[in-house]
């Protein structure tokens, strides 16, 4: 008998039982983006590999790139952020423009626990103000449609990039990754790059006693007002988010049942659009990885 060829490592056949659970979650989804006044677009799986290069940091490594027939240098998408700052340089639609998009994204890591090489991410993002109140949205928005799913226990973890002004780049890739190995796997990891154990553990300790931004008060003030339980979001000054682009407030996603793994994260990224465009267009968003977000549904 002919044995079937397999998918590639991190690819897979999704099976209909799962297909329709996956639609069902983000049909509900949908309903409460629409709700908080999101509407769809669809951009290109493939973009050139110049529009996503010298965005994403360390993190660039794991673009897949390539050359089409005709030498030009082309990439498959890595988010679906860098995508609407092109899709909004391009199309200059009217401001404030809120939008929600589902599609295919690709990574070229290290297969692991809800993550693939090719997965489905739902990003719902805002351009255009720089009003604390459409942080707030995004938070709000994200917090319902989790219970819209069934997952009634949720928290938010909400730092601000302001707090790693003057830090070593370094540092802040290794505190990005302190969820993954520890206080102690990061301290281990400044040390690699130069630092003396001492002054590591000094640097993590003084990131973790970080007060409440300016700009932070603010928006915890918004959601109060807004109604949104002080349980359900929580100041993290080890929040880090490794990705260049973002420029403010940044959030997290958990699930207590399920672990310390993220099922969404996102953003303020004010300056990415500037990088497409002569205007600097303010914008902030959020995005759900769809496959942790079924299993922590399951869990």
């Amino acid at each position: 008998m002919q044995k079937a060829p397999p998918t590639p490592k991190g690819f897979r056949d999704i099976k209909p039982d799962l297909a329709k659970k996956r639609r069902a979650v983000i049909n509900q989804i949908v309903d409460v983006l629409e709700e908080f006044g999101f509407a769809p677009i669809e951009t290109p799986t493939i973009e050139f590999a110049e529009t996503l290069k010298g965005k994403y940091g360390e993190e660039e490594r794991l673009i897949y790139e390539f050359k089409d027939r005709g030498g030009r240098d082309l990439a498959l998408r890595y988010d679906l952020t860098v995508p609407v700052a092109r899709y909004v340089a391009t199309n200059n639609p009217p401001l404030p423009f809120r939008r929600y998009q589902i599609g295919q994204v690709f990574r070229g890591e290290n297969p692991q626990k809800g993550r693939y090489r090719e997965f489905t991410q739902l990003d719902f993002d805002t351009v255009g103000s720089d009003s604390l109140e459409e942080d707030a949205k995004i938070i709000a928005a994200a917090l319902k449609a989790v219970k819209a799913v069934g997952l009634k226990s949720s928290q938010i973890k909400i730092n601000d990039r302001k707090n790693f002004e003057g830090v070593d780049k370094e540092v802040v890739i290794a505190l990005d990754k302190l969820e993954k190995i520890g206080e102690e796997g990061v301290v281990n990891e400044l040390t690699q790059k130069g630092l003396s154990k001492a002054k590591a553990t000094a640097i993590l300790q003084s990131m973790a006693n970080k007060p409440l931004t300016d700009n932070l008060k603010s928006l915890f003030k918004i959601l109060d007002e807004g109604g949104i339980d002080s349980r359900e979001y929580i100041f993290d000054p080890l929040l880090a988010r490794g990705l260049d682009y973002y420029t403010g407030a940044i959030f997290e996603l958990k699930i207590p049942s399920y672990g310390n793994l993220s099922i969404g994260s996102g953003g303020r990224y004010d300056n990415l659009i500037g990088m497409f465009s002569k205007r600097q267009i303010p914008a902030v968003g959020f995005s759900f990885g769809l496959d942790r977000l079924i299993e922590a549904i399951q869990n």
